[in-house]
């Protein structure tokens, strides 16, 4: 008997899935598009092993076979699976294999089952090698080493048998109260939008139909507009008109689409009183009418039961859902009930089919249908080396009195503070237990890699949060026999056995935050350090020590001028597990600080919004306080001195349409000579920038990040650094919500910050311009 055409691999993928459907009764199709089981609840730990659980599998009877199981192998406080419980990398494919296996074998079709899991900074499972947070990340302006250290969690991810990556990228930190702004790439989006396209290319490798077994499918979080929830409040409204929504929340989903991203995460917030994952001109008018995008939309975990309030019960709402354009499910009580819809008739068959041969087809490129099972394969190396180069690229120099780093001989170091000593608090949120051993804090970074007559002492000082100062004097007194103090101060996402969780995982905590300062659910009104770390910094500065912050944290902290106190102010983000002896090469010399802020860091909460570019109003500011950041997006200092000159461009002026679509080239080039003046070798982030002088549709911003170039200069080599000024440099949103290049007259600005630019001006004529003037 011939095989059917869907099992026929040399077929299009197109074909199988419509053989496939043509096949399918309305439970099996209803089971395709449902995730709605927590993965740790699929097995049990037992003293021969980890075995399947009956609740695993009457689920995959209720529907005769399963769309896809999340999270198998997560490890965390809020699953309660522990290093004891879990499954191990050791164990993973084989445990994995044995989920697929019943799948497989015990239902009708033997469609293969989706393994999804979280990767927001490597894999979320036992043994998963962590990568710095995305705010550190974003921090690098890297997106090449991110790409490949992303290409390595895959693979490690796909080792053991899992097959869908779920990451954030899409979300911007514009307001620094949202506790989950550590697993943004940064407040603009340019930037966001570089970092997602290389996050698509390391997981998924080339686009092409298939995803080759080293590689997983990976689903971008949230569309959209998460970032800007009012009072930076999770999961909260947003007043978003359709133009902010397209110059700033959409840009970095718009590149992960076009780079191949197979699926994306519709957001938990609404805008225009309507929840994301029920909003039909998002997910269907601009995602996959206007973008073309044929992947899968997947809803936030317990999303679509909070449209029960709407649409009137499960069934009502799953069907909304799935009309706006959701595809799959996650953990909810609605798309278990859409066969219910259909009978019903709130559900078009047609918009169930297609969800469905969404579903499919991702199956189909990831070759489960040939090749379900793992087996046993050569273990994945970590991309430990990758991390740190990571955590070691993201340190940024905030501050620096030009003589205390790097340290060069100094006998004794005092390194103070309650993120000094501690690896859990230098992770971030969504993370795993972590095995005895790995990790390195910035006390033993330093004691391992400073020279060998180098005294390293130790105290605490205060704790992470409260006012508490009993720990000051011994602190004080550490830091008065030394040649220099290091206070790591800042906060913590790191999650206890005691933190209590809502029903998706978000921590709940109310009140003093105790030991978890950052983080999904908890975001702060007050963006100052804690009243006991500025009292042992006032207390260490009183002692005459040159003192150096290092701020280790997953949102910026409001700074106060901190003249006189501190001899230098350093960001670690969350730099991972070793990021301790990053941050140490940095304040040892043995590296350059190449980080550059992906984010503007506030004076204080009351002058919020505080993101560079905000629209061109000419506001002066508050008459008690600056309107401005403290340190401004893009800002970031050197052991060295940097000279930029004048931009130069090759042409003043141009026709509107030199930058009409299918024309080869640049119009215009914009031409920076950069220098290093100092001692010290540098890797500058040369940074492009356009503001709007005259025209346009819509008032303009400030100025827009619009490139960046990354040049190695030895002590006084100086290099040209060029930028082509395209289509895609000069681009605003019309009034449709097309980019489009806009007659007028144009600021193109360089520099090494938002703050910093010199720029040049650029008149773009809204047809060729007049003869003889070119």
């Amino acid at each position: 008997m011939a095989e059917p055409r869907y099992r026929d691999p040399a077929a299009p993928v197109a074909t199988r899935v419509r053989d496939l459907l043509g096949r399918m009764t309305l439970t099996e199709k209803v089971g395709q598009v449902n995730q709605r089981m927590y993965g740790w609840h699929a097995y049990e730990a037992t003293p021969a092993g980890h075995r399947l659980t009956d609740a695993f599998r009457a689920e995959v009877a209720a529907f005769d076979g399963m769309g896809a199981l999340y999270g198998l192998q997560r490890a965390d406080p809020w699953s309660g699976v522990t290093a004891g419980t879990g499954i191990g990398a050791g164990d993973g494919a084989r445990v994995s294999d044995a989920v697929q296996r019943h799948v497989v074998e015990n239902t009708r079709l033997g469609i293969p089952v989706l393994m999804v899991e979280e990767m927001p900074h490597g894999h979320q499972a036992l043994d998963g090698t962590l990568l710095p947070v995305n705010l550190a990340v974003g921090a690098t302006w890297n997106p090449e080493l991110y790409e490949a250290a992303v290409a390595s969690a895959a693979a490690q991810l796909r080792a053991r048998g899992g097959h869908v990556a779920l990451v954030s990228a899409l979300d911007l930190v514009r307001d620094p109260r949202w506790g989950r702004s550590e697993e943004c790439f940064g407040e603009d989006p340019y930037l966001a939008a570089r970092f997602t396209e290389a996050l698509v290319r390391g997981a998924q490798g080339p686009p092409g139909e298939r995803i080759a077994p080293d590689r997983a499918a990976v689903v971008l979080k949230h569309l959209a507009g998460q970032g800007a929830t009012v009072g930076g409040r999770n999961s909260a409204a947003t007043e978003l008109g359709a133009r902010e929504l397209h110059e700033i929340h959409l840009e970095a989903a718009l590149a992960g689409v076009r780079a191949g991203a197979a699926g994306v995460m519709a957001a938990y917030n609404e805008f225009d009183g309507l929840p994301c994952a029920a909003n039909r001109e998002l997910l269907t008018g601009i995602l996959r009418e206007k973008w073309g995008f044929d992947g899968v939309v997947m809803a936030d975990g317990l999303a679509l039961d909070r449209l029960v309030r709407l649409a009137g019960d499960p069934a009502a709402a799953g069907a909304m859902a799935l009309a706006a354009g959701t595809d799959l499910s996650l953990w909810d009580d609605c798309f278990p009930r859409l066969a219910e819809a259909v009978d019903r008739g709130l559900v078009d068959r047609t918009a169930l089919d297609a969800a469905v041969g969404r579903v499919l087809a991702l199956k189909f490129r990831l070759g489960l249908f040939e090749q379900p099972y793992t087996g046993q394969r050569p273990p994945v190396a970590g991309p430990r080396e990758l991390s740190e180069r990571l955590a070691r690229e993201s340190v940024t120099l905030l501050a620096h009195d030009g003589v205390t780093l790097p340290f060069t001989a100094r006998t004794r170091i005092a390194v103070l503070g309650p993120n000094a000593d501690s690896v859990p608090q230098q992770l971030g949120d969504y993370t795993a237990p972590q095995r005895p051993g790995t990790g390195v804090s910035l006390l033993d970074g330093l004691r391992a890699a400073a020279p060998a007559d180098t005294e390293i002492v130790h105290a605490r000082g205060c704790d992470l949060v409260g006012a508490d100062r009993s720990g000051i004097p011994e602190a004080v007194a550490a830091a008065s026999g030394a040649d220099a103090a290091v206070l790591a101060l800042g906060g913590s996402s790191a999650r206890a056995a005691e933190t209590h969780f809502d029903a998706n995982g978000a921590a709940r905590v109310t009140g003093d935050p105790g030991a978890m300062t950052c983080g999904e659910g908890v975001d702060l009104a007050e963006l100052a350090l804690p009243a006991g770390q500025s009292a042992l910094l006032d207390a260490v500065a009183a002692t005459g020590v040159p003192v150096v912050v290092v701020l280790v944290q997953g949102r910026p902290h409001a700074l106060s001028d901190l003249t006189g106190r501190a001899a230098a102010v350093l960001s670690a983000w969350y730099p991972g597990p070793w990021g301790g002896r990053a941050v140490a090469d940095v304040l040892l010399g043995a590296a350059e600080p190449l980080g550059r802020l992906p984010v503007s860091v506030p004076r204080s909460a009351a002058h919020l919004p505080v993101y560079y570019n905000v629209k061109d109003h000419g506001y002066r500011g508050y008459v008690d306080q600056p309107a401005t950041a403290r340190y401004t997006f893009g800002h970031g200092l050197s052991y060295t001195t940097v000279e930029y000159g004048a931009p130069r461009l090759t042409r003043p002026e141009a026709a509107v349409t030199a930058f009409g679509a299918g024309r080869d080239g640049a119009p215009v080039s914009c031409v920076v000579e950069v220098r290093n003046t100092g001692e010290r070798p540098v890797r500058e982030t040369v940074q492009l920038y356009v503001r709007r002088v005259l025209g346009g549709t819509s008032w303009p911003r400030v100025r827009e990040l619009r490139g960046f170039r990354r040049v190695d200069l030895a002590p006084g080599e100086a290099a040209e650094v060029t930028f082509p000024v395209d289509a895609q440099v000069l681009a605003s949103v019309s009034r449709s919500g097309d980019r489009v290049v806009e007659a007028g007259e144009f600021a193109i600005g360089t520099g090494p910050s938002s703050a910093g630019t010199r720029e040049a001006r650029l008149t773009v004529h809204p047809a060729a311009p007049p003869r003889g003037r070119r």
